[in-house]
C-alpha cells in the first residue's frame, strides 16, 4: 500500500508561522477564512457572509450584557458558523487519521506490530528515567512539606512558651 499524497503533505514541514487568533490551533485569518471562503465559492459550504466578514464577535452573557474575563478584558468569540465548521473539519480529520491507521494495521499488520515494538523499546528508557525523577521529586516534596510543617509547629510551640513566660504568676 502506498501512502496517499495528502498524508505525506501533512507530515512535511512548513516555514510559515501564523500570528493571529487561532481556532483549533490554526490561524483564523490566514487559514480558516481563506479556506471557508473557497469552500463557499465552490458551494461546498454555505457559511453566511457576515460570519466570514466579521469572524470575531463580542461575547455576551444570558442577560445580554457584555462578558469580561477575570483580567478585565472583554470576551471575544469566534462566530458560531465558523466554529461549527471548524469542528466538522476537525472531526472529519480525526476520522481520516483513524481510517488511515486502520488501513495500515489491516494491510500491513506485521510491519505495524514491529513499529509498535520498536517504539515501546525506544521509549522505555525515557519512561523509566521520568518515573525515577518523578519519584525523587515526590519524595523531595514530601520532605519539604514535612520540614515546613515541623517549622510551623516549632514556631507555634515557641510562641506558646514565650506567652507562658510573659504571664506573671
Amino acid at each position: 500500500m502506498n501512502t496517499p499524497t495528502y498524508i505525506k503533505s501533512l507530515l512535511a514541514p512548513t516555514t510559515k508561522k501564523p500570528q493571529g487568533r487561532k481556532v483549533w490551533s490554526i490561524d483564523l485569518l490566514t487559514v480558516w477564512l481563506p479556506f471557508f471562503t473557497a469552500t463557499n465559492t465552490m458551494q461546498d459550504t454555505a457559511i453566511p457572509s457576515d460570519a466570514l466578514g466579521c469572524p470575531l464577535r463580542l461575547g455576551y452573557d444570558k442577560a445580554g450584557v457584555v462578558r469580561f474575563t477575570q483580567a478585565g478584558r472583554p470576551v471575544i468569540r469566534v462566530a458560531k458558523d465558523i466554529s461549527d465548521n471548524v469542528r466538522l473539519v476537525r472531526d472529519n480529520f480525526t476520522a481520516n487519521l483513524l481510517s488511515y491507521a486502520g488501513e495500515v494495521m489491516r494491510d500491513n499488520a506485521e510491519a505495524y506490530k514491529v513499529q509498535v515494538g520498536l517504539a515501546q523499546k525506544a521509549g522505555m528508557p525515557i519512561y523509566q528515567h521520568d518515573l525515577a525523577e518523578l519519584d525523587k521529586a515526590i519524595k523531595a516534596q514530601a520532605v519539604a512539606q514535612a520540614t515546613a510543617t515541623a517549622k510551623a509547629e516549632a514556631v507555634t510551640e515557641a510562641e506558646t512558651i514565650t506567652e507562658r513566660e510573659a504571664v506573671p504568676v
